[in-house]
């Protein structure tokens, strides 16, 4: 049993057996954090702590399900059953199923997702007959969102004369009613937002001092996992919960704290020893992850930011080479290094594809590396696109699947009233959505009440709206029969969703009815998957917690062969031998949305320092020197960030030749130069001209205008190119010269490529090498 705290080092074992009151364990990048909290947890139970007093608090299901192996493994199987570990939000819909009743909510309430959520701001709004330009639904909804994990409830925003002039000065006075009218919805469905799952769990444990008693009994021992991360709800949660005993044990790292735009607060790490009292603090230290070379540079970065806990990471490992700066004159020419790069370092070291990672700051940058990596046949995945659980058939299942459960779901009601088509139009979905309105009732209650209360449809309308409901009832009744996968297969076949599909030959449409096919594969194996665990039964309340609760990477599969693509944000907690950073320029990275003040600029250097430390063996840091934004070609210099790195440990693949002045007038006003006399390129076009660059980093194209006089403004190219010439160009591959036209400046080559297909270029700015 006590072997494995022999897998710890000195700093490690520690905290892992410190047993009672308030502890911070301050963990660097890389320094086995996961490994001090899951063995804690086992020590905790090796010293008699009964599971069910231990919560452990994480933010991924992912994590979460690791960790639960890993105590397995140490205590045994029925007894790592028994903890309480999970995602803040799980836990808390957890305790909040057991309680809802003291909140007016049924137990079996439907969790909204965002879409979910969104969806009903916007029919809010279009009832309300508001300007949809001024009331943008998703910043509506962000801006609840961020009302309710501040704690801001409906009656606190009406009580706050400051919060309600902002949004009249924003030009939204009705913001207060939209958020009433929100919440009121959402209750009468019977539906929690995922902001809910906290606002609710404070509410539960102010206003039921009976509930909080029970709870707090309960968790004698308090985890939390990513401490820096949690926002002011999450932190009065566990603030509560942990009065009475004081046993708490929160991990995290101040440097990687870059949640700020989801609510997350900084100062719940940095002020914990006013928090609690004797606090003891631990620092884990070495990183097992990195070179020396990268941990010393990102810590030469970080030191950079004032707001932060004091710790020196260092690590054992290896020297390491340094790491590799490059510089692109295109966004493309970027995506094509980083592909070439990592082309030629799978070649030389034997690497599999999924040992490499290409980090971004933004979603959009990764067309060009997509379309780089295709062209070389590398496969590559990109994480947080579309969930599999977004896609439409998908949502259209779970939909009927939650309306089984919940009869009140009003956005799943109107999802799938008329799909398949059966008749029932949106003027009749509106009609039941006014007398749903006036009674105070749901609109499922409205369509079970048509006998009694009629609304204004003709006979054939009423006849669809009641076999409807008897469809949904019957459904019921089975429910509480059969497991998730069995109701969910009567679902697909009986409403004739996978029907509807099947007239739809193309090939998305038969990829529709696989997805739905791997839906009903994901049930089967969930509820093989709950018959492991004690109080479980493999039910559909059980099975939607989970799907409603699932994080982007939860669902991801690690063993698959190909190169990561992810935003920055999503890489926290990963690890890859060769890591590329793109897009290091400013504006960008730092973003220019977040340059307002130094706290801002300071996460920006964290979520810097996160993308560097996800590096074991090589990182590579790249920009470029112009780039597409918004669909116009823009001027980008290089990151400060670049310079905060102490120079001892980058390598510059391309010569810095840049530099950060930019010219106020234009050159042409002095004249032409003669250009016989430089040995410059002509820049390519669209692009400002730039310093040179060393002929030695860089091949110069063999196909190249000769100067001579200018002729409108451009030069004419003097060609030594011929037809039946085989010639290469970077995007296009290897091609044939089938003919070459026209005069002076507008001298045109129509090239056969074997790949990128019949092309015309204008020679002065093709980049083509002559192979013969």
């Amino acid at each position: 049993m006590q072997n494995y705290l022999d897998q710890l080092n000195e700093a490690q074992r520690a905290p892992t057996v410190h047993k009672d009151g308030p502890l911070m364990v301050i963990a660097g990048a890389g320094s086995g954090k996961t490994r001090v909290l899951t063995y804690r947890i086992a020590y905790l139970m090796s010293q008699g702590v009964d599971p069910f007093n231990i919560l452990a608090l994480t933010f991924t299901n992912k994590a979460a399900r690791e960790m639960k192996k890993r105590i397995a493994e140490i205590v045994g199987n029925s007894e790592a059953k028994n903890l309480w570990m999970g995602t803040f939000h799980s836990i808390f819909a957890r305790i909040l199923r057991f309680e809802a009743d003291k909140l007016g909510y049924p137990s079996n309430f439907t969790i909204y997702d965002t879409q979910d959520s969104q969806s009903l701001i916007r029919s809010i709004i279009k009832e309300m007959r508001l300007d949809k330009d001024i009331y943008k639904y998703k910043q509506v909804y962000s801006r609840i969102s961020s009302y309710k994990n501040s704690l801001i409830t409906v009656r606190a925003y009406f009580n706050n004369p400051e919060l309600v002039e902002a949004d009249a000065m924003a030009r939204m006075p009705r913001m207060g009613d939209i958020y009433k009218e929100y919440v009121d919805r959402c209750f009468k469905a019977g539906a929690m937002d995922f902001d809910d799952l906290l606002l609710k769990t404070n509410e539960l444990l102010t206003r039921f001092p009976e509930v909080l008693a029970k709870y707090q009994n309960r968790f004698r021992y308090i985890l939390v996992d990513e401490y820096q991360d949690t926002n002011h709800s999450q932190y009065l949660i566990v603030r509560a919960l942990s009065d009475r005993f004081q046993n708490i044990c929160v991990v995290g790292d101040d440097a990687q704290s870059i949640y700020a735009f989801r609510g997350a607060n900084i100062n719940n790490i940095l002020n914990f020893q006013k928090d609690y009292d004797n606090v003891s603090v631990y620092r884990l230290e070495q990183n097992y992850r990195s070179t020396k070379t990268i941990v010393r540079a990102a810590n030469s970065l970080i030191e950079k930011n004032q707001s932060r806990l004091e710790k020196v990471v260092w690590t054992a490992n290896d020297q390491g080479n340094p790491i590799k700066v490059n510089r692109s004159m295109t966004d493309a020419d970027e995506g094509r290094f980083v592909a070439g790069s990592i082309f030629e370092n799978q070649m030389n070291l034997q690497m599999q594809h999924k040992e490499f990672a290409v980090l971004y700051r933004t979603n959009a940058q990764s067309r060009a590396i997509e379309d780089a990596l295709r062209k070389k046949d590398i496969p590559y995945r990109i994480y947080g696109g579309l969930s599999f659980y977004q896609r439409k058939e998908i949502k259209d299942v779970l939909a009927y699947l939650r309306l089984i459960l919940n009869p009140s779901d009003e956005e799943a009601l109107k999802r799938v009233i008329n799909y398949p088509a059966r008749g029932i139009g949106q003027t009749t979905v509106d009609k039941i959505v006014v007398a749903a309105n006036e009674r105070g009732v749901s609109m499922f209650e409205v369509m079970e009440q048509l006998q009694q209360n009629p609304i204004n449809v003709n006979k054939g309308t009423q006849t669809k709206l009641e076999n409807f409901v008897t469809m949904i009832r019957s459904f019921q009744v089975t429910n509480e029969q059969v497991d998730a996968f069995h109701i969910a297969e009567q679902v697909a076949k009986k409403t004739g969703l996978v029907q509807e599909l099947k007239k739809d030959g193309t090939p998305e449409g038969i990829a529709r009815i696989e997805n739905i096919e791997e839906l009903l594969n994901g049930i089967r194996d969930f509820v093989e998957g709950q018959k492991e665990l004690a109080d479980t039964t493999g039910s559909l309340t059980e099975f939607l917690e989970d799907v409603a609760l699932a994080t982007d990477l939860d669902n991801e599969k690690g063993d698959d062969n190909r190169v990561a693509l992810m935003t920055v944000h999503l890489a926290k907690g990963l690890e890859f031998p060769f890591v590329y950073v793109v897009g290091m320029e400013e504006d960008l990275f730092p973003s220019a949305m977040n340059l307002n003040s130094r706290s801002e600029l300071e996460e920006e250097r964290r979520l810097f320092y996160v993308a560097l430390t996800r590096a074991e063996k090589q990182a590579y840091l790249t920009y470029a020197q112009t780039r597409y934004r918004w669909g116009k070609l823009i001027d980008a210099e290089p990151s400060r960030f670049l310079d905060e790195i102490d120079e001892q440990y980058l390598d510059y693949l391309t010569p810095i030749t840049e530099t950060r002045f930019k010219p106020m007038i234009d050159a042409d006003i002095f004249g032409e130069v003669d250009k016989s006399k430089l040995r410059l390129k002509k820049p390519v076009s669209g692009t400002p001209p730039k310093m040179p660059i060393s002929a030695g980093t860089r091949k110069l194209r063999k196909v190249k205008p000769a100067s001579s006089s200018p002729s409108n403004g451009a030069s004419t190219p003097k060609v030594n190119l011929e037809v039946g010439n085989r010639v290469e160009h970077q995007r296009f591959g290897k091609g044939k010269v089938l003919k070459i036209e026209g005069v002076g400046a507008d001298v045109k080559a129509e090239i056969q490529f074997e790949q990128g297909g019949l092309k015309k270029l204008l020679l002065r700015f093709a980049k083509l090498n002559v192979l013969d």
